[in-house]
């Protein structure tokens, strides 16, 4: 059996910028990474051999910055393969693929197949799908999204830059998209968390940290609902971090701070949670319009972040506030925010169940089930169901037998199980 000769493009690329060994490659990322001011990035000759070995793992988002500038050649010219590629190419893209192997080819014709429009017409597919995502049956859309995903990735072999950069933005973009549906629409928190990363990798090929730290929030209400705080709050972190790289909104800014106060929330420290949202709205108000809040972010505004409060003060305990917000909120949000609507209706159920009052709280969680049958969303049902247990006191009561009846109906039962 013939031996594998490993990434030979890393190594001709690593020699050719004048690193002769591993050893000098690993030192001179290490410093660059320092010069960055990227804390806790280095990289030892164990690494590097990994890299030049006949099927490299994929850098990490900071890993890869560093390697592309040091050595002046994308990630895919220097012999790796995105982890979202293993899915499967369209025929042309293998082509391309399999014209590199056969030899050293210019850079151009491999990043010419696409005319420089690609960027912008993959853009607004992504757009429309996003302005789908609230009206649109999950079930429906997701694999919708997800084939636009594997168009990008297909497209990304065959574009050069800057059409490129816009495309794989757009594409982390998609990513994003699927893993939002996976997580809030069809509680499948396993398979949104690859897809996360898979959008993390797409964000880091355009080099938007916006975007990069947009995803790792996300990520960080996975572990956050899993009551894991440690873990939630080490990806918060790092999506503070990369968005101080750019010039992130105070809307952006108090949607980390909400994200990381609802993940407070549901470890247990909602007092902790009160003063990230007390922050928040401090900021929404000192530093409003500094900057421009990136449009693909449509799911926050002050209506949302008073959602974010209103959950918080249930979970204190401070009933009256709690309601007194929540009331205004559903006042306040668009009429098209069905999804939103009856994560709400489904609080407000459970302040008046903690109150004691059985039967307006059916009455909300009966709202919560009506805006279920025209907008399905997992999330909302999940507070319905909370609510319920919340009853178990009062289950032999009239209102609460009629919300076991609507709770239990085929439609919602089998809607439950199928998404």
């Amino acid at each position: 059996m013939p031996r594998s000769v490993g990434n030979t493009r890393l190594k001709a690329a690593r020699v050719a910028a004048g690193y002769s060994s591993q050893q000098a490659l690993a030192d001179a990322i290490t410093r660059a990474a320092q010069q960055r001011s990227v804390r806790g990035l280095t990289v030892g000759v164990r690494q590097i051999r990994r890299w030049e070995s006949a099927t490299p793992p994929w850098p990490q988002p900071d890993v890869q910055v560093v390697l592309t500038d040091l050595l002046g050649l994308s990630l895919e010219d220097l012999g790796f393969t995105p982890p979202w590629g293993r899915e499967g190419r369209s025929d042309r893209a293998s082509y391309v693929a399999s014209r590199r192997d056969a030899g050293p080819m210019p850079h151009m014709p491999v990043a010419s197949l696409q005319p420089p429009t690609v960027g912008k017409d993959f853009r607004a597919i992504t757009r429309s799908h996003r302005n789908l995502y609230w009206s649109v049956t999950p079930s429906v859309l997701h694999p919708a999204v997800l084939e636009h995903a594997r168009l990008g990735i297909a497209l990304l072999e065959e574009t050069a830059s800057p059409a490129r950069q816009l495309l794989a933005a757009a594409l982390a973009e998609s990513y994003l998209l699927a893993g939002r549906i996976e997580f809030f629409d069809l509680s499948q928190p396993d398979q949104a968390s690859e897809t996360l990363m898979r959008a993390l990798q797409a964000a880091s090929q355009a080099d938007d940290s916006l975007l990069g730290s947009a995803v790792l929030a996300h990520l960080a209400f996975i572990p956050g609902w899993a009551g894991d705080p440690e873990a939630a709050l080490e990806r918060m972190v790092a999506a503070r971090a990369y968005a101080r790289r750019e010039e992130a909104s105070a809307e952006f800014w108090a949607w980390l701070d909400a994200v990381e106060a609802e993940c407070e929330t549901r470890c247990g420290h909602a007092r902790n949670a009160l003063k990230l949202i007390s922050e928040a709205e401090d900021r929404m108000g000192r530093e409003a319009g500094q900057h421009t809040t990136p449009d693909w972010m449509d799911w926050f505004s002050p209506t949302r972040l008073a959602a974010f409060k209103g959950n918080t003060l249930l979970n204190v305990g401070h009933l009256p506030q709690a309601r007194q917000t929540l009331q205004q909120v559903l006042n306040d949000l668009p009429a098209e925010d069905g999804k939103q609507r009856t994560v709400i209706l489904g609080d407000l159920a459970m302040i008046e169940a903690t109150d004691g009052q059985p039967e307006q709280a059916c009455q909300y969680a009966s709202q919560a089930l009506d805006q279920l049958a025209i907008t399905w969303y997992a999330t909302g049902l999940d507070r319905v169901r909370e609510v319920r247990r919340a009853l178990a006191d009062w289950q032999n009561e009239s209102c609460v037998r009629d919300l076991d009846d609507r709770l239990y109906d085929w439609g919602t039962t089998v809607n439950a199980l199928l998404r």
